[in-house]
């Protein structure tokens, strides 16, 4: 571990990182497609009803890709060109979600009404075992926040409904741009009046860490299932480059093995 010098403040990426945003959307796309198609009041077209009822599991879940895909695309953008119109993660989510709608010939399974809801599913999503237990472990010795590109809101209902203590929320919204803009990093620093190479960038994305470790911060790299994007020769090189100060492999217990070398007492 080169977690040196001693730090004050970690900062959580959180969609993928903290909560199982997958497991999540999938169960409810597939729920909600099952309440339609099962409803006596909805008055679906054939074709809809038919493309819909052919959608299995496994479909729903390159759906749930594509969306998070798209959300993806969007903050990049919007943090690599200032000229951008700014919106919502939650106002993306839901035009992203009725563009799929119409890619998937879907568009009609759902009033707007549910739409919107289903929309929302970002704001409840399940954690990761060890997330809890981790963070609050960590608040032991450190300033624990949230630092993600979800709006303000969708971030307070996470924290809520996971259950996870963090002591702060600090949301890209209050930068007006998205990570890996340095304004995000550097931003939540200055928030908390803390000197950014005694603060700490926790995320199961090495892009994201490459980005803190390039404004100044220190990292920590948690694996997640299916989380990472880059290829196995980015991985490599990130590892020898050693931008990464601690790596927590997906055998660990994640935030608990964090917390544990990080010297809290458990």
């Amino acid at each position: 571990m080169n977690i040196s010098p001693s730090p004050h403040a970690l900062f959580f990426d959180v969609f993928g990182t903290c909560v199982n945003w997958r497991k999540s959307v999938v169960h409810a796309l597939h729920t909600h497609a099952h309440t339609a198609l099962n409803s006596a009041t909805a008055s679906l077209a054939s074709r809809v009803r038919l493309q819909a009822s052919d959608m299995k599991h496994e479909h729903w879940s390159m759906f749930a890709q594509q969306w998070r895909n798209s959300y993806k695309t969007f903050t990049n953008k919007v943090a690599n060109d200032p000229s951008l119109p700014w919106i919502s993660v939650d106002e993306h989510h839901l035009m992203s979600l009725k563009e799929l709608m119409v890619e998937w010939g879907i568009n009609g399974l759902w009033n707007d009404e549910e739409i919107r809801d289903l929309s929302l599913v970002w704001h409840h999503l399940e954690p990761w075992e060890d997330s809890a237990k981790g963070i609050e472990l960590l608040n032991q010795l450190f300033y624990t926040c949230m630092l993600s590109n979800g709006n303000m809101s969708l971030l307070n209902d996470l924290r809520t409904f996971s259950s996870i203590q963090f002591t702060h929320v600090f949301s890209a919204e209050l930068f007006g741009t998205y990570k890996p803009s340095p304004r995000v990093y550097l931003g939540a620093a200055e928030k908390l009046g803390i000197p950014p190479v005694e603060c700490v960038m926790v995320a199961a994305h090495l892009s994201d860490l490459k980005a803190a470790k390039e404004n100044g911060l220190q990292t920590i790299y948690v694996e997640r299932p299916e989380e990472e994007d880059w290829s196995e020769d980015n991985v490599k090189k990130a590892k020898e480059e050693g931008w990464v100060d601690l790596w927590v492999g997906q055998d660990a217990r994640g935030f608990i093995t964090v917390a544990e070398k990080m010297g809290a007492d458990a």
